[in-house]
């Protein structure tokens, strides 16, 4: 790998190509040589912006976390527009469509992982927990509005969706979910 070359915001270059790597071949592909050279950097690159590779790794699943977090933050804002189950299928379409279900895997993958989020993010797996929480808060918002059941327990529905379409989408190898799957899906868990 050339040395010396100037590089620009490296930490989201190598975030990149996490993604890249995560999207393409899973989380056993992912390693500090794949990643650097996805990057298209040295190695050592890496080892003067983070601890070690876990460090990284953790870095990566938070940042993702986050970006996932304003993505479903627009579920919010369309509270009390179209229909319940229009947003509600478009924004676990929208959050298990990116890095997500990788995400998940990743952290599932990797114990070491694993014990660096934990000294962040105390319960639940990055990514699902807040999404569920959010959509949960959506409902919830809904509720108010008449627009979902009012005995409807939102914060479990958020759970169970959040399961579910990680479920739906969990099969990297084999075809997305049809956007009326993910409707039907949506219809048939959250009460009218």
């Amino acid at each position: 790998m050339p040395t010396g070359v100037a590089l620009r915001d490296v930490r989201e270059q190598l975030f990149d190509a996490a993604d890249r790597i995560l999207l393409r071949s899973g989380p056993e592909a992912l390693t500090s040589r794949a990643v650097t050279e996805g990057a298209g950097c040295a190695k050592g690159v890496l080892h003067r912006h983070f601890a070690d590779f876990d460090a990284f790794l953790a870095e990566y699943v938070l940042d993702r976390a986050n970006r996932m977090d304003t993505e479903v933050l627009g579920l919010r804002d369309a509270a009390g527009t179209g229909t319940v189950t229009g947003n509600v299928a478009a924004a676990l379409t929208s959050l298990f469509g990116s890095v997500a279900v990788a995400i998940v895997a990743l952290v599932t993958f990797r114990d070491g992982l694993r014990a660096r989020l934990r000294e962040t993010w105390t319960a639940g797996v990055p990514v699902l927990t807040d999404a569920a929480v959010m959509i949960g808060d959506y409902l919830e918002d809904e509720r108010a509005r008449g627009r979902v059941a009012a005995g409807a327990d939102t914060e479990v529905l958020g759970a169970v969706l959040i399961g579910t379409g990680h479920l739906l989408f969990a099969d990297r190898t084999g075809a997305a979910p049809t956007p009326d799957q993910v409707r039907r899906t949506v219809e048939t868990i959250i009460p009218g």
